[in-house]
Parts: C-alpha cells; sequence; structure tokens
C-alpha cells in the first residue's frame, strides 16, 4: 500500500489509514507541535501502539483524528513533585475522599465539560470517551477521584504501560481538587516505582507541580526503558 500524505503549511502529514503503522517520529518535526499524522482509528491496538511510541491523539469535533508527538516533552519526575504551601494546606483538610478508578467515565465526561480558563470546546470527544472506557475496561486506563460526600469535585485519568503513566486530562469544581488528584496519583505512582509521568505539553499548572520539559529524543529513550518493564500500580488496580 502506498503512503498517502496531507499536504499542510509546516510540510506533508502522513494520512494513516486503520491498518497502517505510525510514521518515524522525526516526522512530526515538519509540523508545530509536533502533528505525526492524521486519520486511523482510536482501536485498542491503535491506542496502545501509539502510547508505547509516546504518540497520543488530540482533535476537535468534526476534525480527523490527529496523532502528535511534540518536542519538547513535559513529564513530571515522580520524585520531583512540588507541594506548595497552600497545597499542603488543601491536603490536609477532612472534607474529601480520594478514590481510583470507581467512575472513570463522569471523570472523563467532567474533564470534556468543565470550562478552562482561556479554553473553549474540548477535543475530549464522544469517541475519545468510548475509546478510553474500553482501555479503562480492560486495565489499560485509569482515574483518580476527589469526592465531596456523593459529589465529585475533582479528577484526573490517564494511561499506564509497563511502569509508564501517561496523564491525559484533570478537572476541578472546587479550589486545589485536581492538585489533590495528581498529588495522591504521584504518590502512588512513586510506591509503585513508577518514576516518570506524561504530562504531554507544557502548563503553568503542571510546571507549578514541579514537571518539566525533556526534549523528545529523552522523552523516547526514558519511554522506551520504562515500557519494558511491568508494574502493579497497588492501589489503581482497585
Amino acid at each position: 500500500m502506498s503512503q498517502a500524505y496531507y499536504k499542510l503549511p509546516g510540510g506533508l502529514v502522513s494520512a494513516l489509514q486503520d491498518d497502517q503503522p505510525f510514521p518515524p517520529l522525526a516526522d512530526a518535526l515538519q509540523q508545530p507541535n509536533g502533528l505525526l499524522a492524521i486519520g486511523g482509528d482510536l482501536s485498542v491496538q491503535r491506542l496502545l501502539d501509539a502510547y508505547r511510541q509516546g504518540i497520543f491523539p488530540w482533535f476537535s469535533p468534526g476534525d480527523p483524528i490527529l496523532w502528535w508527538s511534540p518536542h519538547p516533552r513535559m513529564v513530571m519526575f515522580t520524585d520531583e513533585l512540588h507541594i506548595s504551601r497552600s497545597l499542603h494546606k488543601s491536603l490536609g483538610r477532612l472534607d474529601y475522599e480520594v478514590r481510583f478508578n470507581t467512575d472513570f467515565r463522569q471523570v472523563m465526561r467532567s474533564c470534556a465539560t468543565v470550562p478552562r480558563d482561556g479554553q473553549s470546546g474540548t477535543w475530549i470527544v464522544p469517541e475519545m470517551i468510548e475509546a478510553y472506557c474500553e482501555l479503562h475496561r480492560l486495565g489499560y486506563a485509569h482515574s483518580v477521584e476527589v469526592w465531596q460526600g456523593q459529589a465529585m469535585v475533582g479528577g484526573l485519568y490517564g494511561v499506564a504501560l509497563g511502569s509508564a503513566f501517561f496523564a491525559e486530562s484533570m478537572f476541578h469544581l472546587v479550589t486545589d481538587a485536581s492538585k489533590i488528584a495528581l498529588v495522591y496519583l504521584v504518590r502512588q505512582l512513586q510506591v509503585s516505582g513508577v518514576s516518570m509521568m506524561d504530562c504531554q505539553m507544557h502548563t503553568p499548572h503542571l510546571a507549578s507541580l514541579g514537571a518539566r520539559e525533556i526534549s523528545r529524543e529523552e522523552f523516547s529513550l526514558k519511554l522506551r526503558q520504562l515500557i519494558q518493564t511491568p508494574i502493579t500500580l497497588l492501589e489503581l488496580s482497585q
């Protein structure tokens, strides 16, 4: 099968057929923010293949599936977690409970619908929710939830492969709820032996918690090592 391409301002981008492998990561250098390929599907096998290479889907409603491998890459090394004084106070409150994997779908729906500063719309479209819920059913995707009584007030979700964790999105309805979820996640990753969490793109929110940027080359090297080290994510597997 001959390779098809989309012609974009930054150069050619591979057009994926459902059964076609991803192009080399070096191709992402041609486009701003690391756009690597367009098309394909959101099957379990396609998503797992993508994450094993440090590729993730991110696209708007009505667009084809877009696959990304950005440079630089935002990551959090779990031993570099930074907890500010104000966050430390929030963690010490007694009015919340943190749970793992009790309502994965609702976490995704909340990430899709809760407004964010500086953003309109969402990339967590219905087909993404269904695809990641299937990953969750199979034990690859996990949620961390912050509850106040019967109300979920914050949380996040992501994908785990080997000893790597890929954080996807988070939301909060009360101050610091998403940060509390992330702190609990990182602490569980530390206990489980996970040394690096992928955060994809730089945000001030993540940087304030200790995440930092590394090159695509360094990220890919570390990821290849982590993917080959199977572990059990303790509480996250419950």
